[in-house]
C-alpha cells in the first residue's frame, strides 16, 4: 500500500519509513530489500529508495551485499559493544557540559517526555519504547556546544533502538529504565552533574550487559555471533 511521502526530501521520508518498519518487525532479520519493490510501494524511482538503503546502512539496520542488494542486519554482539563503547564515553562529556545550563523549561521538557515513557511502557506500546528514549537522552545534551558529537550520538541511538526495544521488552528492564531516567533528572535537577555524569554511565553500561544477555539468549536466526 503506497502511503503519502509529505516532509523533508523523499530519501529523508522513505529512511523514516523503512527504519520503522525495520524496528517494528514489519522486516526481520534477513530480509532482502529490493529497491523495485519498495519504488512501487512508495511510489518513487529507484534513486531516493537507494539513498534511503545507504543511509539505513550507515546506521547499521541494512547491509549492502552484492548481487544480493540490501539485507536487514542481524541482531550482533560486536555492534552492541560497539554502540555502547562510544555512547559510555561520549554521553557523560555531553551531559557534562550541557547539565550545567538547564533552565526550568529544559527540566518540564525532560518529565514530559519521562511521562510520556512511563505511559509507553506502562500501555506497552513498543512502537514508542526506542523513539522516546532516544529523545529522553538527547534532550539532556542538548546545550551541549559539540554539535558533531551530538550528531553522532543520535546515530548511535537511531541504532540501539531496536536493542531497547527488546531489552525493554522484559518487565524488570522497563521498572529499571523509567527508575534511573527519573533519578538523571533528579540529579541534574540537583545541580549533582559530576554525579548525574557517573550515573549516567553507569546506567548505559548495565543496558549494554542486559542486552548482551538478552541478544545471547535470542534464536540463532535472529542474531549474529562475535566474529
Amino acid at each position: 500500500m503506497k502511503q503519502p511521502l509529505k516532509h523533508r526530501t523523499l530519501s529523508a521520508a522513505i529512511v523514516d519509513q523503512l527504519r520503522q518498519a525495520i524496528l517494528d518487525g514489519t522486516y526481520p532479520a534477513g530480509s532482502q530489500l529490493r529497491q523495485d519493490a519498495l519504488g512501487d510501494a512508495y511510489g518513487v524511482s529507484r534513486i531516493p529508495v537507494r539513498e534511503a538503503l545507504f543511509q539505513l546502512e550507515a546506521e547499521g539496520l541494512v547491509r549492502i551485499v552484492p548481487q544480493k542488494g540490501a539485507i536487514v542486519s542481524e541482531l550482533s554482539l560486536d555492534e552492541i559493544n560497539d554502540v555502547f563503547d562510544l555512547r559510555r564515553i561520549l554521553e557523560p562529556r555531553l551531559l557534562a557540559q550541557s547539565a550545567p545550563r538547564f533552565g526550568a523549561e529544559d527540566f518540564e521538557g525532560l518529565d514530559d517526555i519521562h511521562r510520556s515513557f512511563e505511559k509507553a511502557i506502562k500501555a506497552r506500546n513498543v512502537s514508542e519504547w526506542g523513539q522516546l528514549n532516544a529523545d529522553f537522552h538527547m534532550a539532556l545534551y542538548v546545550h551541549a556546544p559539540q554539535p558533531r558529537t551530538r550528531a553522532i550520538v543520535l546515530s548511535l541511538l537511531q541504532t540501539s533502538d531496536r536493542y531497547t526495544r527488546l531489552q525493554l521488552s522484559n518487565t524488570k528492564a522497563m521498572g529499571i529504565a523509567e527508575k534511573e531516567h527519573a533519578q538523571l533528572i533528579a540529579l541534574c535537577r540537583a545541580g549533582k552533574v559530576e554525579e548525574a555524569c557517573r550515573f549516567l554511565e553507569r546506567h548505559i553500561e548495565a543496558v549494554r550487559k542486559d542486552l548482551l544477555q538478552v541478544v545471547a539468549n535470542a534464536p540463532k536466526g535472529r542474531r549474529k555471533e562475535n566474529s
